[in-house]
């Protein structure tokens, strides 16, 4: 099936490569070193994560090399804490990050975004039954209450807006977060509902739980420079023949409905 994904992709880059020009600085460059240079965290699993063996793997790691194998380019995939990837793409270091970003106004204010490709959405981790079952986020507005974010996140945003009473920590990964949640260090850990699920499957004897349903819907998607529309056309183009082909399903069922992937992690 992939094969067929690359016939049609295929296509697309050959169109696009016609059309290249001082115009497309980001795509000039792809094409002149034959190189994709990619940005993730790899702390963010089920998006992305580095297994016991130290390779990178993930939804998001299954994608990127998807692209740079469709526009026959060398793949440099870079791992980088979750605050400092923006900036990176914004400084020309790389020319796409792909790391469970939600798709916000305010980022899209200096970045393109293509997707999404996944639907997630804020949800919590606690070992409190009561935060579990509560009505409403505004539940968590309590001055008693710490809750764990990942630093630069749209779920340190959320806390921020919803719970500005609460205590507020941020951590550099999800990890770091479950530790103080397990450790009554924090009340909560406020995250992508995905990376809820995960802490609880993989701590099955720490009494965690996550609701049902996110507290909201975040698309995640693609964020590339704004400066070429080119380039931009040209993801859509390949992300939209994945999705049409049915590959994306099959990433997001490997990924986000099953759970045989987690043995693989440390």
């Amino acid at each position: 099936m992939f094969k067929r994904v690359l016939v049609l992709t295929w296509f697309a880059l050959v169109a696009t490569m016609g059309l290249a020009s001082a115009q497309s600085p980001v795509l000039d460059r792809i094409i002149k070193n034959s190189e994709l240079r990619v940005a993730t965290s790899g702390t963010q699993p089920p998006f992305n994560a580095v297994s016991k063996d130290g390779e990178l793997m993930g939804l998001e790691i299954d994608l990127i090399r998807l692209f740079a194998e469709a526009m026959k380019v060398n793949l440099l995939l870079q791992t980088i804490p979750f605050p400092e990837l923006l900036p990176a793409l914004e400084e020309g270091k790389v020319d796409m990050v792909l790391s469970g970003l939600s798709i916000t106004p305010e980022r899209a204010r200096d970045f393109a975004f293509v997707g999404p490709y996944v639907l997630s959405g804020t949800s919590v981790l606690t070992d409190s039954h009561t935060l579990i079952n509560m009505k409403s986020p505004r539940d968590l507005d309590k001055p008693s209450y710490t809750l764990v974010a990942l630093a630069g996140s749209t779920s340190q945003e959320y806390i921020e807006r919803v719970a500005p009473q609460a205590k507020l920590v941020t951590t550099q990964n999800y990890d770091e977060a479950v530790k103080m949640v397990i450790a009554g260090e924090a009340t909560a850990m406020i995250a992508d509902m995905p990376a809820c699920v995960l802490a609880v499957l993989k701590n099955p004897h720490a009494d965690l739980g996550t609701p049902s349903q996110p507290f909201n819907v975040e698309p995640v998607g693609i964020a590339i420079p704004a400066n070429d529309e080119r380039f931009k056309n040209l993801i859509e183009t390949y992300l939209a023949a994945f999705e049409g082909m049915g590959v994306l399903e099959q990433l997001r069922k490997k990924w986000l409905e099953s759970g045989d992937w987690v043995r693989m992690l440390p």
